[in-house]
C-alpha cells in the first residue's frame, strides 16, 4: 500500500464528507477509495470512518488520525517544494473559512482574483458564522471578525471597520426623530441575535463622551446579510459595521443615524494554525489577505 497516497485519499474523503466525492475529485473509482480507507484501518487497527447510505463521518480515532495525517501531507509537500526550489511558485489546496456575509460581499471576489494570479493553487471557501476549530476542520486560513482570537491559533489583526447606527431613509422620515442616544429608547432597534448585550448599547461621541443606553426590539436575527436586508426594508435603526453597509450608504439605501456617535469598531483577523511547517501557498495567502483587507470598502488599517 502507498501509505501517503492512502492518507491523502482519506483526508479528502473526510473533508468532502463523501467517498464518492473524493473519488470524483481524485479521478479514481469509489471502490478504490474504499479499499484505501480499509487498508488504513487495518494498518492502524481502529475504525476510522462511520459510514451510512447518506452520511460519512470520522470516528473519534478517525478525527485524530485526520489531523495528524493532514499535517504529515503538508510537511511532505513542504519538503518537496524545498527540494525542487518551488517556494516561489506555490501549488496545492487551500481551505479558507470566513463569516458568510464578508465571504459573499468581499472575500469571494478577491479570492477568485488571487487564484487567477496563482494558477497552481486550488481553494475551498467555507462560509459560516460559527467559530471553527482550524485543526479539527482542516482549515488553513480563517478570516474572522470581532474580539480577540482564542489562544490556540496564530492571528494577525489586518483591519478595523467603524460601527455606527444606520436606518433606511423611509424609516428616518416617518419615525420619531433621533437627536441623541437616549432617543433610541423610543425605537425598536434591530439587533444581531448573538450580540453580547441585547438590552444596552454603548456609544462614543464627540469630545470623548460615552453613553450606555437601554434598547429593545422585537426582531433579532443571526445573519448579517439578513440584518443588511432588514435595515433597507425599514425594520428600524441598527448598529452595523461599515464593511457590511458601505455600498448601501453610498447608494442612499441607508443613512447614518447619530453620525457623530459610534460603537467599538469591529476588528478583522487573519488566523492560521500554530505549526512549524507552513506551505508556501498558505504563507502567500496570509500575506496577501493582510495587505488586501485594509483596502476593502468599509475597512481601514
Amino acid at each position: 500500500m502507498d501509505t501517503l497516497k492512502a492518507m491523502a485519499t482519506y483526508v479528502r474523503a473526510v473533508e468532502l464528507g463523501s467517498l464518492s466525492a473524493a473519488a470524483r475529485e481524485l479521478r479514481i473509482t469509489q471502490p478504490t477509495v474504499s479499499k484505501a480507507v480499509a487498508a488504513l484501518e487495518k494498518t492502524v487497527g481502529v475504525r476510522l470512518l462511520e459510514r451510512s447510505t447518506v452520511h460519512l463521518a470520522p470516528t473519534d480515532e478517525g478525527q485524530q488520525f485526520y489531523v495528524h495525517a493532514r499535517r504529515v501531507l503538508e510537511q511532505h509537500a513542504e519538503a518537496l517544494d524545498a527540494a525542487r526550489g518551488l517556494a516561489g511558485s506555490p501549488s496545492g489546496l487551500l481551505r479558507i473559512n470566513a463569516p458568510l456575509a464578508i465571504g459573499q460581499l468581499r472575500l469571494n471576489a478577491w479570492l477568485l482574483g488571487f487564484l487567477r494570479i496563482h494558477a497552481g493553487v486550488q481553494a475551498e471557501l467555507i462560509l459560516n458564522d460559527r467559530f471553527v476549530d482550524l485543526v479539527e476542520e482542516g482549515v488553513d486560513v480563517a478570516l474572522r471578525l470581532g474580539g480577540p482570537p482564542p489562544p490556540h491559533v496564530v492571528a494577525r489583526e489586518v483591519g478595523v471597520s467603524r460601527r455606527g447606527l444606520v436606518a433606511s431613509p423611509a424609516y428616518v422620515a416617518n419615525a420619531p426623530r433621533i437627536r441623541r442616544p437616549q432617543d433610541l429608547a423610543g425605537h425598536e432597534v434591530l439587533q444581531f441575535a448573538w450580540a453580547t448585550s441585547l438590552d444596552t448599547l454603548t456609544l462614543d461621541g464627540p469630545r470623548g463622551a460615552r453613553e450606555t443606553v437601554a434598547v429593545s426590539g422585537r426582531y433579532r436575527v443571526n445573519s448579517s446579510m439578513s440584518i443588511r436586508e432588514a435595515l433597507v426594508l425599514g425594520a428600524g435603526p441598527g448598529l452595523a459595521p461599515d464593511w457590511l453597509v458601505r455600498d448601501l450608504l453610498d447608494r442612499g439605501d441607508l443613512v447614518r443615524v447619530l453620525p457623530t456617535w459610534r460603537a467599538e469598531p469591529q476588528r478583522a483577523w487573519v488566523m492560521y494554525q500554530a505549526q512549524r511547517y507552513r506551505p508556501a501557498r498558505t504563507r502567500l495567502l496570509i500575506d496577501a489577505l493582510a495587505a488586501a483587507v485594509p483596502g476593502w470598502p468599509g475597512f481601514q488599517r
